[in-house]
Parts: C-alpha cells; structure tokens; sequence
C-alpha cells in the first residue's frame, strides 16, 4: 500500500520531448511494484527510506539522496524496506531526443544507478509540476523547465556506483530483443536462436535472473506495456494490443480482464477519474510532499 498522487499527462504526438507523467509517493512497509513496463523513460529519486530496485535480475539496494532509471519497455521491480519504507518522487518523459539526454546523465539500464545530496532542488521541480498541470501551452513549457531543471540537478551530482553487478548477459540480450520486437509474433524459440543458446538453458538463465520463463515474460511484457500504453496515452485498445503484439483485439480484453478484473477501456477511465482525482486533492490541500508518513 502507498499514499500516492500521481498524474499522467497524455502524449497525442512525438515530439522532441515530452512530459508523460510526475508524482509523489509514500510507502508503506514492503509495498512492492512490479513486475512492469513503461513505455517512456522514468527516473525516481529518494527522498527518505529504504528500499531495493531489480532490473534485469540485478538487485539495488537504495537509500535517500539516491535515484534510479527505468527505460522504457524494460521489465522492472521495486519494494520499500520492511522497517524504513521509502518515500520517493518520480517523473516520466519521452521523445525523439529523450535517449540521448539519458545517455548525457552517464545513465543506462546497465548502469542506472545515481546519486544527488539535492534534494529540495529535485522535489521542487516535482512540486512545481503539480502546480502546473492544465495542459495549455503555458503549464506545458513550465512543466518543460522543470524537468531541464530536474535533469540539470542529475547530471551535476554524477553518477553513483552498480551496487550489483550479477546481471547476465544473455539475459540481457533476450530482453532486449523482445523489446524491439514485442510488436510481433514473438516466441521463445526466437529469442533463444538471436541469443545463440537452446530454448531449455536460456529458460534456466531467465528464470534465475527474472523468475520467470522467456514466454511467461513475453506475457507479462505484453500485458503490462498494455497497462501502462492505457495510463498514458489517447491509443485506441485496438491500436495497443497490435502494439502490445496482441493479433486480436479480443485476446488483449479477455487476458486484461483475467487479471485486473476490468475491461482495457475501464481501466483506463479508472486512472483517468484517479488523476483527476489527485490533481483536485493537490489543489484544494496540502501537497503530500509535505506530508508525514502514513501510520501502518
């Protein structure tokens, strides 16, 4: 469980770059989320706490003043410490030049780690996003600045170590393929022949890195990308599930509703009321920025 305000801000067109979401969260012993994917960039920072993050089968240990980066369509996790649960603030951003901003932080997936002692300077960015959040051109270029803000605060604190450097390479290789390719027919057999082992062993390696088998992560890929391509975007379900390598639009409704309980386009209307919702609750109280911690 967390105490969260987030808000998704839908993308109609690509751009140079784009604010696609921002919010605040504070958790509440062993919240975990995940596994998911996003379909843009994502970079938390931590504010107070503990908690760990897993990419790729690499685990992170991370405490305040210390931040990590999501790429997007890559399958991660992350839980709040069972005695010292984290409170951290997050944003979300995309566009044709986002890589190469990302790659002048010194981060990667491989190395998505970094470290920032500026703490209020990197929640004000935040604070002054949900301040700014009505969609006319004006809010949009001041959610803009912020985010320069936020990036500019990254870069001028460096980079931190890997605190864990256990991920395999095959691995690797196989999300990575399965990214570029989650449009399409995808099987495990595929990804086995482009990482050049047999489908049995590269099954083993994936279920030691990620818990999961190379088509049980396919699955999940798919669903979840779905999940997050209905938070943030203005996609027809029909558009997503193509998208998401879904050949029927009636394979992505039947599966969604196996798990979340709701159809795709319920969903969506459900996270739409929610950011409505956290957006009316920032501007008629207190922001949760400032808030204490929830009592378990």
């Amino acid at each position: 469980m967390e105490n969260s305000l987030s808000v998704n801000i839908q993308v109609n067109e690509p751009k140079q770059i784009s604010v696609n979401a921002f919010g605040h969260s504070v958790t509440m012993p062993g919240h975990k989320y995940g596994p998911a994917v996003r379909p843009y960039y994502l970079i938390h920072y931590i504010l107070e706490g503990k908690g760990e993050f897993i990419v790729n089968g690499t685990h992170y240990q991370l405490s305040s003043q210390k931040g990590f980066l999501i790429e997007p369509d890559y399958q991660t996790i992350y839980m709040a410490d069972l005695e010292d649960p984290w409170t951290y603030i997050w944003v979300g951003f995309s566009g044709w030049d986002a890589r190469r901003m990302v790659s002048s932080l010194g981060l990667s997936q491989e190395q998505p780690i970094f470290k920032s002692a500026e703490k209020e300077t990197l929640k004000n960015c935040i604070l002054g996003m949900m301040g700014h959040d009505h969609g006319n051109a004006a809010d949009t270029f001041y959610c803009l600045s912020m985010l320069y803000l936020f990036l500019s605060t990254i870069a001028s604190s460096g980079q931190d170590e890997a605190l864990s450097k256990d991920s395999n390479l095959y691995v690797s290789q196989a999300i990575s393929y399965i990214r570029d390719h989650i449009s399409e027919p995808l099987q495990a057999d595929a990804v086995a022949r482009y990482v050049g082992l047999n489908r049995s062993y590269l099954s083993t390696l994936f279920k030691q890195h990620t818990g999961l088998s190379p088509l049980k992560y396919i699955q999940k890929f798919r669903l979840t990308k779905a999940q997050h391509l209905l938070e943030s975007s203005q996609l027809s379900v029909s558009a997503i599930a193509y998208s998401c390598g879904y050949q029927q639009t009636e394979s992505l409704i039947k599966i969604f509703r196996q798990q979340y309980g709701m159809s795709p386009s319920a969903y969506r209307k459900m996270t739409q009321t929610q950011t409505d919702s956290a957006r009316k609750q920032f501007k008629g109280g207190p922001s949760p920025l400032s808030a204490k911690k929830a009592s378990p």
